[in-house]
Order: C-alpha cells, then structure tokens, then sequence
C-alpha cells in the first residue's frame, strides 16, 4: 500500500519522502496566473497548511518537487521570487501572547533571508521586511498567511482577548495595501470570515475565492481523484468486505464526502479519507475527533438549536457577522460541520446541511449528552440498545431505552423548558438511530414526530406531553402517517407515548398495527 501523509503539511517532505501526494497544480497555475491578493476559508485539517507550503516551493524555484505534476513544464522556475510565510498554528499564543509571537516570527524569517530589522512594532516590522526582501533580491516578495484568523478562533470564550488580537492583526494585515509595489502575490487561509470585515478593512483589494466555483476543488479530494489515487486500495477493501466495488465506493462517500462551497462540486476531507485507508477501510470517526466543538455544541444549546438538516441562509450570513454575537449556523458552517447542499441563485439562498454520514452521526451524538445533562451512558450505546429494540419489534425494551434518555433531565428543566427539550430529545435520538430515520417526517396528511424502517417493520411514533397515549395512536391512524408505506409489504406499526413532565418518564404507551 502508498504512504499516506497523515499530518504531514510540508510539501518538500511529502515529495522526497515519496507520500501520497493528489495533484492540485492545475489548480494553483490558474490561481497564479489570474490574480495577486486572495483570501480562502476553509475548515481545519483541510489541506490549507499543505496549499501554502506547495505555493512557497513554487515560487523559490524547488523544480524538483514538481517534477511529473501539471505544473512542471508550464512555471518557469527560474525566476524566483523572495517568500514570507507566517504559520499562526506553529505560534505560541498561549504561551507568550499575539504581539510576541509575531515579532518572534517576523525576525525568524529575517533571519532566513540574512536580513536585521529595526522597527518597532509588528506592523512596521513586517512593513520593513517586505520592503527589505524586495530590495535585496531585486525580486518582488511573496507573503503566505495561514490560519490568520487563529488569535481570534481560539479566544472566542474570552472576549477581551479576541478584541485585542483583532485589533493587532488589523494594523499588522493593514500595512499589505501600502507595500503593493513589493508584492508578487498574496493570500491567507484561515477557518472563519467572521472577522474579516473588521480584520482586513484596510486590506479591502483580497480577493474571496472561499465560494467561487474555480476554486471549489483546491483543496480536499474530488470523486475522481479519490478513484485515481486510491485505486489499489479501494479493490483490495472491498473484496474484504465481499462487497462489489461500486457498494464500496458508495459507502466511502457517504461516510467522507459532501464538502461543498458552492452546492456542486463535493469533496472528501483529506484528513478523513487518508486515516480511512491507513486503517485499511475501518469505518470510523477521524475528523470529528481531532477537535470536539464543544463550546460550539454549548452555543447551539443556549439557542435551543438541534435540527441542523436544509437550513437556508443569506451569502452574509454565511460570511461574516459580530463576534460579540455568535451565529452557531454560521460557525458550523465555517468550521466544517455544516456545508452547502445547494445553492439557488433566483433566490440568493444556500441550503446547509451535514457533509457526511461522519459528521451528521458525531455532532447530533454531541448535542444530545448536551440536552441530557448526562454521561452515565454513551449516547451511541443507548442508540444501538434502542435500535436492536425496534428491529426485534421490542417495545418493551425500546421504551426502557426512551426513558432513560429522559430521566436524566434535571427537574427544572421539565418544568421551565419542557416543551423544547422534549422536541430536541426526540429529534437527536431518533436522527442518530441511522436506520432509515427521520424526524417529524411530512407525509400529504400531517407529520409523525418519527418514522422508522428497520428490515421488517415500519414504526410511526407520536409523542404527548401529559396527555395520552391512546390521542397519539389515534392521530397516527386519522393522519394516515403509515399510508405511504403499505406497497412495502412491512408490517406496519403505529406507537403512542405520553411523557409526564411529574415524573419525568414514559406515562403510559400503546401499539397498533395498522392494516
């Protein structure tokens, strides 16, 4: 099998050190050749690190790394052009702070190119930098941001400090615009736009190619280069789990793929698929796990926010807004939990949905030990109990799992905020069972708070709060909820269950099989 770069983000040792590397110089050629300042948003572990490095060697002439790639006979390597590049997730901004960090960085990179600098301040000192190289080498100098936005991302939860770190990243970035006449060519990556009015206000000449239909594929793994570069692998995982190579593929792509910023183009996280494949095709969470959005998760919360399926936005709220007023859409969105499903250009909305089977599963699992305040029991493992439950035709047990996702609500939040806890505990629960689920399912009569097929049955749920069981039956019959599902051939099950807010459980509960 190929030598997979996992963490890896320097192109110099991916290349000699004969990793995997997918071809993205096609890509970078025409970024090159059409402009000079952009500005590209995208999640973390997305292969933004991997895209500054590839631009540094390029533009220092290293013609040996590209030999056999797209760009190797159409760049001329000759003409070299001086590079800064600033790595704000190698800085120490805990440790030492912003300022210093950056001042710190500035004279490392003087010292790269033999250079001294004498300004005070980092915007000067940056200022100074810049126009030294540009001198010294007779060549104009190539500035190479990325996470810019990581003095701010990282201190959402302490205020003050996100004010100052913008507030020194605004004079620092501000001093680009007047260095023109030095510069060849400019751009900054980072996770959110949050910031980027107030951030870049000086710097209004960057170019954001975040959601440009160009550039939708600059980074991740398209379909066909998932094809082309894994083609070994992919047969050798798929006999493995006697499976055809088409069954395989589909499973891959619902598990990994589905990045979108612009609703067509869809990719696979780098970070996902090449852990997928070193761990010779083990369906798992990769991505997720490297950075639990927890505070994210908290911020949905306070909102009462858990249903995250064909959201529709504004292009503004998807790019920009206050960091004293958090948008939890908007950062899920940024941050990679969310993408875009589709985008209507008569009407200027983008509808957002999960990216993938990885991502859907792993935050609504989040969300719900969010709403039950609880971490007696994994909520995966209560979701697997109440699964076997429903495809045994259990209700006994099924009902035993239910009330325990509920028992462990605190008793003023029955009595205070009953009603959307319900509605949020229900929906997360039934989202994660992962067996043809959907939550308050639209039929042509009305909608079921929940509808499950498993092989042999369909369940239509209906859930009270302190009223009967015996209502929640009779409106699943009088809806016709189960109607649509009767060409199945499935038995066809309709479950009433009242809730008592008093005691906090399942009251009472019926089952009817519809005919």
């Amino acid at each position: 099998m190929q030598k997979y770069p996992i963490g890896i983000q320097n192109f110099q040792e991916l290349i000699t050190g004969g990793y995997l590397y997918v071809d993205k110089t096609a890509l970078i050629y025409r970024l090159v050749s059409r402009g000079k300042y952009y500005f590209l948003s995208r999640p973390r572990r997305f292969g933004k690190s991997l895209l500054v490095s590839t631009l540094q060697a390029l533009y220092e002439g290293r013609k040996e790394l590209f030999e056999g790639l797209y760009i190797f006979d159409k760049w001329d390597f000759s003409q070299t052009n001086p590079t800064l590049v600033i790595y704000f997730n190698q800085m120490s901004l805990r440790d030492v702070g912003l300022e210093q960090s950056l001042i710190t960085t500035l004279r490392n990179e003087a010292r790269r190119h033999e250079l001294v600098l004498e300004s005070g301040g980092v915007g000067f000192m940056f200022q100074e930098l810049i126009e030294k190289l540009h001198v010294k080498t007779g060549r104009k100098v190539v500035v190479l941001v990325d996470e810019y936005d990581k003095p701010i991302v990282d201190y959402l939860e302490e205020l003050p400090i996100a004010h100052l770190n913008r507030q020194l990243l605004k004079s620092f970035y501000g001093i680009l615009k007047p260095s023109d006449e030095h510069l060849e060519f400019v751009l900054l990556t980072g996770v959110s736009k949050f910031a980027k009015v107030s951030v870049f206000s000086d710097l209004n000449n960057l170019n954001d190619i975040s959601l440009d239909d160009d550039y939708a594929n600059l980074v991740g793994i398209s379909q066909p280069e998932l094809e082309a570069s894994f083609e070994e692998e992919i047969s050798a995982f798929a006999l493995k789990q006697e499976i055809s190579r088409e069954a395989f593929l589909e499973k891959v792509k619902e598990w990994y793929n589905g990045y979108s910023w612009n609703g067509v183009d869809r990719v696979y996280n780098p970070f996902s698929l090449l852990n997928f494949f070193s761990k010779k095709g083990s369906f798992q969470n990769y991505w997720f796990s490297t950075g639990t959005p927890t505070w994210l998760v908290k911020l949905a919360k306070e909102k009462f926010l858990y249903d995250f399926s064909h959201l529709s936005v504004t292009e503004d709220e998807l790019n920009s807004f206050d960091i004293d007023n958090l948008r939890p859409i908007t950062l899920l969105f940024q941050t990679g939990y969310l993408t875009i499903a589709n985008y209507s250009p008569e009407d200027y909305l983008y509808t957002l949905d999960f990216p993938n089977q990885e991502v859907k599963l792993s935050l609504n699992q989040y969300l719900l030990k969010a709403y039950r305040q609880d971490e007696s029991e994994g909520a995966l493992s209560m979701i697997v109990h109440l699964r076997n439950a429903l495809q045994n035709n259990d209700l006994v047990k099924a009902m035993e799992v239910i009330n325990t996702v509920f028992s462990s609500l605190p008793y003023d939040l029955w009595q205070n905020e009953n009603e959307r806890f319900y509605h949020a505990l229900i929906h997360l629960t039934f989202t994660l069972l992962g067996v043809y689920v959907q939550s308050e399912v639209h039929t042509s009569r009305g909608r079921c708070d929940a509808l499950v097929q498993t092989q042999r049955y369909v369940y239509a749920f209906e859930f009270k709060l302190d009223k009967t069981s015996s209502e929640a039956v009779a409106q699943v019959k009088t809806k016709g909820y189960l109607t649509p599902y009767k060409p199945l051939g499935k038995e066809l099950v309709a479950v009433g269950v009242n809730f008592s807010t008093t005691t906090k459980s399942v009251e009472s509960w019926e089952v009817e099989i519809i005919l």
